[in-house]
């Protein structure tokens, strides 16, 4: 048999979606919410300290404050130097994970889960009283700068300033982890100013593990010992703007061989009653390999290796973005059938096979995704963040697979909006301009 014959041309039909049950979850109040979910027989055990301490708490000046803070809570504590508190993690065989987004930080440990509650008191001593010496900060901080100016040599970031730019205003507009501009202004005082205004507040501890083996009071005493201020209100959703009418935005990269093309616009919130339809109706459109615009961009065009679309939801706002590379030379025929494709999705809604694949997809990635204590204690925080029933992820699973297609139609027609859309195209501005003008997308405005 030939390469050839061996071709296949009809892809596979999508089976039958594996039983799935989301773990019990228990909650408590020692000290500060403590939300766990029970995972019987599970050797490991995690713990997660949400704090409400992520970008959007930063100075806009000062974007990429609370990723320096994270990356220095292992610089040692008032109790122990860097060295001594490396090792007391060492002897129980974990190490603090640190992450920053734009409505948490979390600070977490997994451990087996007889050692859960010697971790604990750990991430705490870091969280409540770290050391935070001003040369550590400082060298931290330069670490963070230094990655960002690497990150920003490559074609991606500038196009992502200039649409979160247009989108945003105040410390939205700048990326989660900050810029270089941003970073290279952060000083020592700035980090503590941080620490004693946002990790001196209770926030949740999330515990993933076997419950029968685990005093969560215990942990919880632990976790909020040290606290010394109230969490505060979380503010509410950013109100998008009205009547935004389409625009293009040139970044330009001299010399490129290749376009950027970015395009987005506002969305719902990650708490919004439309998730389901409005995530099934961005995997059918740019969120699989089966997708429309990956199959009209990359398979039927060939101007790209891949290109996807996805609605990203934070608590107080969502987008719509569609991201893709494509040689320059067709980089206005690429953006002209990205937008027809969006525009024809509005209007035309999906169709069943369409849905059949998403829905099936979807609900298979939850049950892969949710096999680890790190999964479960990851999806605990969706819930507290976004102030979601217990019985979330329970139903999720239903709630994709009986998604029809009026419903994700309609979500369609909703949420994506093309005349709204921001399109932001890095590329040689030399070479594409007079194609982005032909397209009649909208005017042509450099980026700042």
């Amino acid at each position: 048999m030939t390469a050839v014959e061996a071709l296949v041309a009809t892809p596979p039909q999508p089976g039958d979606a594996r039983p799935y049950r989301f773990p019990e979850i228990t909650r408590e109040q020692p000290g500060g919410p403590v939300v766990a979910a029970h995972l019987p027989n599970q050797p490991l055990a995690v713990a997660t300290l949400l704090l409400d301490a992520g970008a959007g708490r930063e100075p806009a000046d000062r974007a990429g404050v609370a990723s320096v803070l994270a990356e220095s809570l292992e610089e040692g504590t008032r109790r122990r130097d860097a060295a001594a508190y490396a090792l007391a993690l060492e002897g129980l065989g974990t190490g603090l994970a640190t992450s920053v987004d734009w409505d948490s930080m979390r600070i977490s440990v997994e451990v087996p889960v007889e050692r859960l509650a010697e971790a604990v008191a750990l991430l705490a001593e870091a969280v409540r009283t770290p050391l935070l010496e001003p040369a550590d900060l400082e060298r931290k901080r330069d670490d963070e700068l230094t990655a960002a100016r690497m990150r920003w040599a490559n074609p991606g970031p500038r196009a992502d300033a200039a649409l979160r730019g247009a989108l945003f205003t105040d410390r939205y507009a700048r990326p989660p982890h900050g810029d270089p501009e941003s970073i290279a202004v952060i000083g020592a005082q700035d980090v503590l100013d941080f620490h004693a205004a946002w990790l001196t507040r209770p926030g949740t501890l999330l515990v993933a593990g076997n419950l029968d083996r685990l005093d969560l009071s215990a942990l919880g005493a632990a976790a909020f010992a040290g606290v010394t201020a109230a969490d505060e209100p979380r503010p509410g959703p950013i109100a998008p703007p009205a009547d935004v009418a389409r625009r293009m935005l040139l970044v330009d990269r001299p010399g490129s061989v290749q376009s950027t093309l970015l395009l987005g616009h506002h969305a719902p919130p990650r708490a919004d009653p439309d998730f389901v339809p409005m995530t099934l109706a961005g995997t059918v459109l740019g969120g699989a390999f089966s997708s429309r615009l990956n199959h009209l961009i990359r398979e039927v065009r060939g101007y790209t290796y891949g290109i996807r679309a996805e609605f990203g939801q934070a608590r107080r706002f969502g987008t719509f973005r569609v991201n893709t590379a494509v040689q320059t030379a067709v980089t206005g025929p690429a953006l002209t059938d990205t937008v027809a494709e969006i525009t024809r999705t509005r209007a035309e809604g999906v169709t069943e096979e369409e849905l059949a694949l998403a829905r099936t997809w979807r609900a298979g990635q939850l049950s892969v995704d949710m096999q680890t204590p790190g999964a479960i204690a990851a999806a605990l925080a969706t819930l507290a963040l976004h102030d979601l029933p217990d019985d979330y992820f329970v139903t999720l699973r239903e709630q994709y697979l009986g998604a029809t297609v009026p419903d994700v139609s309609a979500a369609a027609a909703r949420h994506l909006n093309p005349e709204a859309l921001t399109i932001v195209v890095e590329g040689d501005g030399a070479t594409v301009r007079d194609g982005l003008t032909a397209t009649g997308l909208g005017e042509v405005v450099d980026a700042g």
